[in-house]
């Protein structure tokens, strides 16, 4: 395939690859303007809703590094497709669900495995087809666009789906972007033919998987039991040490193990990973805390709700468009840095308007700036992990990168969500500010790391064993 073919497939491919991660990522959003209407509909409770969303969260970012390493094997498009029709069976099923055990399996379990199987391939096939460190930035400046997009506007879509319609009615709306996407996705074309000679570490796929599931549940029974909080989360640390020493022994014994160590040696990767952790943990953390508390203290409906966080997709909406060009005057680096100072400034402000004031909007300004914040930052560090690895790593750094990134989407709204819950302040406006303030000390991790990324960033070309 020449490079001319490559790059002409390359912008016919970036629509559907965009529209799969905006849908991908509304999903993981626009459930937090129906969490009244939902538990009532389904006789559950407003905790019950959260667990089906973090739940959803994270079997994506436990399934994410397999997702991502079966696509050498099977093909980038072949898993591309099939996530995409396990995802729309999913939306149906909830779509119809009677209950919050019908929903769990629908949205929680089917969408989150089609979505970790879809979502490498989106990264994938991007890296591979976009050469060029400009033209790379710009594509995922489309793609991190439309998934920033679609987590801002998740509750604005969702609340007016919920308000004109019914909640179930936006799973039907997922599935009819599953199916154009789907016919869009027809002359998508692998860079590199699958290889059915490739090892899977079963083994290893399963002890990742089971560690991260019980750290996130650790974090999801703080407000039962200390104890058992802590049990979770230690057993999963060690679930995950026996990973890496798995992971050690395959490459000792010649195998291939579902993650190179080599990937855990690259410095400048490495804080780009904690960047995107932190991003998609503040970014879906503070979307279910400002939501539930519009709609449980303040008494707002799903119109409303979805409404008022138009002023943080505005914001995410014109900093993710504009990534391409700013890519181009400045280091990745300062946008990073930018990104965290703008977002968490953004809730700190938030903070202080919101509890002076009845008014609506006053939640306006400090949605605005977080959304001009997150929109700012989610493409240059997408493109500082996948550019510190060549194309024959691509497979693993994509499910690699995109585990972390939604981990961090699942822990954001189990902590918030936790924090809520537990009842730590004594009214629900103060619990408000402690979630809101735990929030944005992650977002000061996430700049110290930004400070130590170099200036700039080189793709990583193939090297010679």
């Amino acid at each position: 395939m020449t490079e001319k073919t490559v790059q002409t497939q390359a912008r016919g491919v970036l629509l559907p690859l965009a529209l799969a991660q905006f849908i991908c990522s509304f999903a993981g959003s626009n459930m937090n303007v129906m969490i009244n209407d939902m538990s009532e509909d389904l006789n559950t409770t407003v905790q019950g809703i959260q667990i089906a969303i973090t739940v959803f969260l994270l079997v994506m970012a436990a399934l994410m590094i397999p997702g991502g390493k079966l696509t050498d094997r099977y093909g980038r498009k072949r898993l591309f497709i099939l996530g995409l029709i396990v995802y729309g069976i999913g939306a149906l099923i909830s779509a119809v669900a009677p209950g919050l055990p019908v929903l769990i399996l629908g949205n929680s379990i089917l969408e989150g495995i089609g979505t970790a199987l879809l979502i490498p391939p989106v990264y994938i096939l991007t890296t591979m087809l976009f050469h060029d460190l400009g033209a790379r930035a710009k594509a995922f400046g489309a793609i991190s666009a439309m998934g920033g997009i679609g987590s801002a506007a998740g509750p604005l879509i969702g609340g007016l789906i919920t308000t004109a319609i019914s909640w179930r009615a936006a799973f039907v709306f997922q599935a009819l972007i599953i199916v154009v996407i789907v016919l869009l996705s027809r002359n998508i074309k692998d860079p590199l033919p699958p290889d059915p000679t490739r090892e899977f570490d079963v083994l290893g796929a399963i002890l990742s998987a089971v560690g991260l599931i019980l750290i996130v549940l650790g974090i999801l029974a703080t407000d039962d039991s200390l104890v058992l909080m802590l049990v979770l989360i230690a057993s999963g640390a060690l679930v995950l040490l026996g990973f890496f020493l798995s992971v050690r022994a395959k490459e000792r014994a010649g195998k291939e193990p579902l993650l190179s160590t080599s990937l855990f040696r690259n410095r400048t990767s490495n804080l780009g990973l904690i960047t995107q952790n932190a991003q998609w943990l503040m970014l879906l953390g503070f979307s279910f805390v400002v939501a539930s508390y519009l709609q449980v203290v303040r008494g707002y409906n799903a119109i409303e709700t979805g409404i008022i966080f138009s002023a943080a997709t505005a914001g995410l909406l014109v900093s993710s468009l504009a990534a391409g060009p700013l890519s181009k005057r400045f280091a990745q680096r300062t946008l990073i840095l930018a990104g965290f100072a703008l977002t968490v400034l953004g809730m700190v402000l938030g903070l202080f308007i919101v509890q002076g004031s009845q008014t609506a909007w006053a939640f306006a300004p400090g949605l605005l700036l977080t959304g001009l914040g997150v929109g700012l930052m989610l493409t240059p560090s997408v493109n500082v992990v996948q550019s510190s690895f060549p194309e024959s790593k691509q497979g693993e750094i994509s499910g690699l990168s995109r585990s972390v990134s939604n981990l961090g989407s699942s822990m954001g709204t189990a902590i918030a969500g936790t924090i809520l819950v537990a009842g730590i302040a004594e009214t629900p406006g103060q619990n408000y500010t402690v979630a809101s303030l735990a929030l944005a000390a992650v977002g000061v991790i996430g700049f110290a790391a930004a400070v130590f990324l170099p200036r700039k960033i080189s793709p990583a070309e193939e090297t010679t064993p």
